[in-house]
């Protein structure tokens, strides 16, 4: 672990300085935050709901600290986690270059006003740079006096890094980028990561995209604590501070125990005296005074004995509680429940000849069999989520048909599963309408939901407790679900939440598919067979 940043003040280009911030309803996010970051690309990465997205927004300006200063050297180009274009907008007013091209052709139609020279100033290969960005990134197809129409959300994204880069703004935050990518889409993405020479901030899960950056940025407990070096170097130096972290823990356990037995020896030392004390006095072995005095005395040494191994007690105590918060809460989802386990060749899941809404379509007969583990993959705009929402009911088929055979269930992209005025014990009793109370806490404990957290009001959740408040109502639905689809599951997930959806997908028995770009998430779960959906048709393909 390095020590955090200490930037001279000219290279430092953010600097945030004493910053406190909470929300409307007065939940505290920050509580007199300091960072700094300086030039070349950092990686901001924590637990769901410590702050990443909210602390991007207020470098950028969209939210105003309630205390403290955020300082900027140069200019910001900030990408938001959810990105939407106005369809009516052409390319070029999306690229945010409209009135310059306008200037442009106006001059070499031979208008030759004053303002026309001060709107292109020194932009004079403006379409040029344009045309050859959106052919970096993938989108040469996009001519620039086109409207944008139905773009997918991957394209969206890339139009904005565009409109971004084109600007050539100091500082560049970018918050999860790879969101709704395909792979295509990513690795264009990442070569302008690459190519990337001012101050990056990026807030991420995709490990690919992480394992660029030149340093780790780690927000937790509302202070960033810095690491030298990618993801891969971070999550090293971590493992061994955990270790360490674990070390001193059994060390504070024994000296806790240590404490408590040389406190009990104490007491049965200071008992013998007494009785022995309370003897002499019975006997009057002794003159009065002097009896008097020794009893003081003895009742003094006695009093600092045990105040003095009670302070031992009380340190040891503490001691074993800063070691135990250095250990981090790594629990994991279990999800070994009845009734999922699919026996091998047991048909799952027939499509015939299906044709779907907006085009695509799977020829001739597919069969999903026993606990097969399926990887839906594609571009962007492919039709994955349109076949999933087909099989799960929710869209009608144009042609053919869709079969599921077993209790089937579906985890969408948006995460709209949920009322988010209840709270998360009584959403999954809506899918379970006949369990028990007792019931439906005791499985919620299994996803991490003890006690008062399964009484938090899902609007309440953050990222990762929603996704796991999700697939809890869904697994512990009644009838228990033999099929599960899940849609792109690891978007807006911290890496802690992904570990704890790859263990939960581990001990599921059950037949799975999982459209998703992430690769070290789909090989991670163990996935059997890959499906490619390319040019509306769904076929096998060898793993990318």
């Amino acid at each position: 672990m390095s020590s955090p940043h200490s930037h001279s003040p000219a290279a430092t280009s953010i600097a945030v300085t004493a910053l406190s911030y909470a929300w409307p309803d007065g939940t505290g996010v920050f509580d007199g935050l300091q960072v700094a970051f300086g030039p070349g690309r950092a990686g901001l990465i924590g637990v769901n709901g410590s702050g990443k997205s909210t602390l991007l927004k207020l470098i950028a300006g969209e939210l105003k600290p309630v205390e403290g200063t955020v300082r900027v050297s140069g200019e910001i180009g900030y990408l938001p986690q959810n990105v939407t274009l106005d369809t009516a907008f052409r390319v070029d007013e999306a690229l945010g270059i409209a009135g310059i091209r306008t200037a442009l052709h106006a001059i070499e139609a031979g208008d030759v006003r004053e303002e026309n020279f001060t709107v292109v100033g020194d932009d004079w290969d403006v379409e040029e740079r344009a045309s050859a960005l959106l052919g970096e990134l993938g989108l040469g197809h996009i001519d620039l006096d086109r409207t944008i129409g139905e773009v997918s959300g991957g394209e969206s994204v890339l139009l904005r890094l565009a409109a971004l880069l084109l600007r050539r703004p100091d500082v560049l935050l970018l918050d999860e980028p790879t969101n709704n990518l395909d792979l295509h889409a990513r690795q264009r993405l990442y070569a302008a990561v690459d190519g990337w020479s001012g101050v990056m901030v990026v807030v991420s899960h995709d490990r690919e995209l992480l394992d660029r950056v030149d340093q780790i940025a780690d927000l937790r407990g509302g202070e960033v604590v810095w690491y030298g070096g990618n993801l891969s170097a971070y999550e090293e130096a971590l493992a061994a501070e955990q270790e360490a972290a674990e070390r001193m823990v059994r060390v504070a356990e024994s000296d806790l125990k240590k404490q408590k037995r040389e406190l009990a020896d104490a007491q049965v030392k200071l008992a013998r005296r007494k009785r022995y004390g309370q003897k002499m006095w019975d006997s009057k072995r002794e003159p009065k005074i002097v009896m008097g005095a020794r009893k003081r005395a003895a009742q003094v040494s006695a009093g600092k004995h045990r105040i003095m191994h009670e302070e031992k007690l009380t340190e040891a105590k503490e001691r074993l509680d800063e070691a135990v918060e250095a250990v981090r809460d790594d629990d994991e989802i279990r999800v070994d429940l009845p009734y999922t386990a699919v026996p091998p060749g047991r048909s799952v899941l027939t499509l015939r000849e299906l044709r779907l809404a907006y085009g695509a379509r799977v020829d001739g007969e597919f069969e999903l069999r026993g606990p097969e583990r399926i990887a839906l993959i594609g571009r962007n705009g492919a039709g994955k989520t349109t076949l999933l929402r087909t099989v799960a009911g929710e869209l009608a088929a144009v042609e053919g048909e869709a079969t599921p055979h077993v209790p089937l269930r579906f985890l969408p992209q948006r995460l709209d599963v949920l009322d988010d005025e209840a709270t998360v014990a009584e959403n999954v009793a809506r899918f379970a309408p006949d369990a028990t109370n007792n019931r439906i806490r005791a499985r919620l404990a299994r996803f991490l939901f003890k006690g008062a957290r399964a009484d938090q009001r899902a609007a309440t959740l953050s990222g990762g407790e929603r996704f796991r408040a999700t697939l809890a109502a869904l697994m512990l639905a009644e009838p228990a679900p033999q099929l599960l689809m899940l849609d792109e599951p690891t978007n807006n997930l911290d890496m802690a939440s992904v570990r704890q959806l790859t263990s939960a997908l581990e001990s599921y028995e059950g037949a799975l598919i999982v459209a998703s770009h992430d690769l070290p998430f789909l090989e991670s779960i163990g996935v059997t067979r890959w499906l490619l959906l390319e040019d509306g048709v769904l076929q096998d393909t060898p793993a990318p």
